[in-house]
């Protein structure tokens, strides 16, 4: 009888040290992977902000390219205000945009301004230097460098820099510094085009 009652080596339970080992190693697991849930929630509003950042600027800076591509004459070229002649397709400089096809292009002059906070764009009629209504198209950049060119001023003319005096640039180089929300310097979105009338003899 007393050999029935009695527990086998393969039936014996943990110990209470085995339980509370056990325990303590489940709290580390469950709380490390609490922090890893509470880090990424803390980080999705600023990765969230980065990724519209990075496509506002990527949005405007396509536009400013493909204006550039229509760009007949440079006028001004400086690292925050270029000035340039294209066709755009209105019945007046500054006026609405067209929506018929069969309305014809006409020439105006088109001016990007930036400064350490925005960009603006203002059209107005070729051959004048003021006038026009400046739309703010960028907002939220760090540094108002924005515009290079091609020939530069630099020893190898053909890397984008400030305009080589003598020439008419053939290239505009477009670069937007975005604030990055994480706070680790800025964003950078690069792109650039060259005019529609460009010959490529430096």
């Amino acid at each position: 009888m007393r050999q029935r009652l009695g527990t086998t080596d393969g039936e014996a339970g943990m110990t209470l040290i085995e339980l509370l080992v056990a325990m303590v190693m489940g709290m580390i697991v469950v709380g490390g992977a609490t922090a890893m849930l509470i880090g990424a929630v803390r980080n999705q509003p600023r990765q969230q902000q980065q990724a519209e950042n990075i496509s506002t600027a990527r949005y405007e800076l396509e536009r400013m390219t493909r204006e550039i591509r229509n760009g007949v004459t440079l006028t001004t070229a400086s690292a925050n205000n270029v000035s340039f002649v294209a066709r755009v397709r209105r019945a007046s400089c500054g006026g609405a945009a067209s929506t018929s096809p069969s309305t014809p292009a006409i020439q105006c002059q088109i001016v990007y301004s930036c400064t350490t906070s925005a960009c603006t764009r203002t059209e107005r009629e070729v051959g004048k230097t003021s006038g026009g209504i400046p739309t703010t198209i960028v907002t939220g950049i760090d540094s108002p460098e924005v515009f290079c060119f091609v020939p530069s001023a630099n020893a190898d003319p053909t890397v984008c820099g400030p305009a080589k005096a003598g020439t008419s640039p053939t290239y505009i180089g477009v670069t937007l510094h975005v604030p990055n929300p994480s706070g680790s310097g800025s964003l950078t979105v690069s792109d650039g085009a060259s005019l529609r009338s460009a010959t490529l003899s430096f």
